[in-house]
């Protein structure tokens, strides 16, 4: 048996699911805003054998700059207690995946919100599951007029729907269980931040 414990912390969810064999034997998934490091490891604990796993997944980005960085650290950390491998997945495409496999038709638009009123925003072609154009965060006027026809998902929704609400667009956030349906290639991300825009913090010259 091989088991992997994924961890979702890069935008208002946090999220954890232990898979066994590409499939799902446990999860929990809650909408904590800004709570990620008070709810994560608790969350793992909850998990049968304590979440325990032969590999860990997590959420590298784009998202919350201090969510991603909880749920690396944190997979580093149990990682390296546990001495098993660590790679990373982007949120932007287990978003894509779990609205293919809940009936969105493709190709879509991943819309996220991205901070300072931009969203992050890549498209994606189902079967196979690819991303069909780079990450981009853009301001909502410029993401709407990116969309070229496409449907959009994601918690970037409601901005684009301020400007104009006959679009395609459904709202929702990462999930850890949807990453069951991400291909081999789409998990293999080093486990480091994927921030999608230049930090807000800079460093002194």
């Amino acid at each position: 048996m091989s088991r992997m414990l994924v961890i979702e912390t890069a935008t208002a969810a946090c999220s954890v699911a232990l898979l066994e064999n590409g499939a799902v034997i446990a999860a929990r998934h809650e909408v904590v805003g800004r709570g990620h490091a008070e709810r994560l490891v608790p969350m793992i604990a909850e998990l049968p054998d304590g979440g325990r796993t032969d590999a860990i997944l997590v959420d590298v980005g784009p998202g919350s700059f201090t969510g991603i960085r909880v749920g690396i650290a944190a997979a580093r950390g149990l990682a390296l207690g546990w001495q098993v491998p660590v790679h990373g997945y982007s949120s932007m495409s287990v978003v894509a995946a779990g609205a293919l496999a809940h009936g969105v038709a493709g190709p879509l638009a991943v819309v996220l919100e991205g901070g300072h009123g931009e969203v992050f925003m890549q498209g994606f072609a189902a079967s196979p599951l690819v991303s069909d154009d780079t990450l981009v965060s853009l301001r909502p006027e410029a993401a709407i007029a990116a969309l070229e026809g496409r449907s959009a998902v994601g918690s970037g929704a409601r901005r684009l729907l301020a400007i104009d609400s006959s679009l395609d667009v459904r709202d929702a956030l990462p999930h850890a269980a949807d990453v069951r349906l991400l291909p081999s290639d789409l998990t293999g991300l080093p486990p480091r931040p994927l921030y999608g825009r230049a930090p807000d913090a800079k460093l002194p010259a």
